[in-house]
């Protein structure tokens, strides 16, 4: 195996695994670095990917440099090397929701993490970098209920975790069509919690108005995600059966990142 290493935006690299043996024409873990005046890796990948996913970063800035290692959710291809990545970046600090810091990081991590309100930001450009990543609390999309993702305002990047998953190894980044795909994968996984606010999560999503969608597991989507995200709404209403009953008011809301 090896991690390939691609820009998908300015100053945003997607570093790629693909195993072979776990779906049909292999399975993609990726993670993306984002070369920021304060650097943050999205996604770590599993303990064993450690090797890998260190010398891809490497090729693009030195891995103690690293200031920020965040993830969408707890689980071990999303976090498995959290700890090694602390220890050989002595200046990074996990950023992740505040439920997730409570409820599994406080205890887990070898640094305490910094917790992040639902719509708070973070600045890692500093003074000579316009980038800022902003909180995003999903409990329970598309699974656990500490999920959360970041949106890079700048490119308009927004890191989706495990949504919108693809079998096989496709290219960093498309323009074409990913809605068949993810709905492949999803058969084929069944990885989504099938609940009421899938849907609605999704279409909240979609009023970001993101330019690009990076996507843990498969390509990275570049052209009009509002479109695929509330599309994708529909097929786990339609399709899956993901109801639309919890009122708005349940969700947390990002009104102010609205057209950013």
């Amino acid at each position: 195996m090896q991690a390939n290493v691609d820009q998908i935006a300015d100053r945003i690299y997607r570093i790629s695994t693909c195993i072979p043996d776990i779906a049909p024409g292999g399975f993609t873990f990726n993670q993306f670095l984002v070369d920021a005046e304060e650097p943050l890796l999205y996604h770590t990948g599993m303990r064993g990917l450690f090797p890998l996913v260190r010398e891809a970063v490497e090729k693009v800035i030195p891995v103690e440099k690293l200031r920020w290692i965040a993830f969408a959710h707890v689980e071990a291809d999303e976090c498995g090397a959290v700890n090694e990545f602390l220890e050989v970046a002595p200046h990074a600090q996990v950023a992740h929701g505040a439920l997730g810091c409570m409820l599994s990081l406080d205890d887990q991590l070898s640094r305490p993490p910094h917790p992040m309100q639902d719509g708070e930001s973070l600045d890692i450009g500093g003074a000579t970098l316009a980038r800022r990543v902003t909180e995003l609390a999903t409990p329970h999309v598309p699974h656990n209920w500490e999920s959360h993702m970041f949106f890079e305002t700048e490119t308009g990047t927004l890191f989706l975790g495990d949504l919108l998953t693809q079998i096989g190894d496709g290219p960093a980044i498309t323009s074409d069509d990913l809605l068949a795909a993810a709905i492949e994968a999803e058969d084929l996984f069944h990885q989504t919690s099938p609940g009421p606010v899938v849907p609605q999560t999704y279409r909240r999503l979609a009023d970001l108005n993101p330019k690009r969608l990076a996507i843990m597991h498969g390509s990275s989507f570049e052209g009009d995600c509002a479109t695929l995200l509330r599309t994708m709404a529909d097929v786990y209403e339609e399709r899956y059966g993901c109801g639309s009953a919890v009122p708005n008011q349940a969700l947390p809301a990002h009104e102010s990142l609205v057209g950013a």
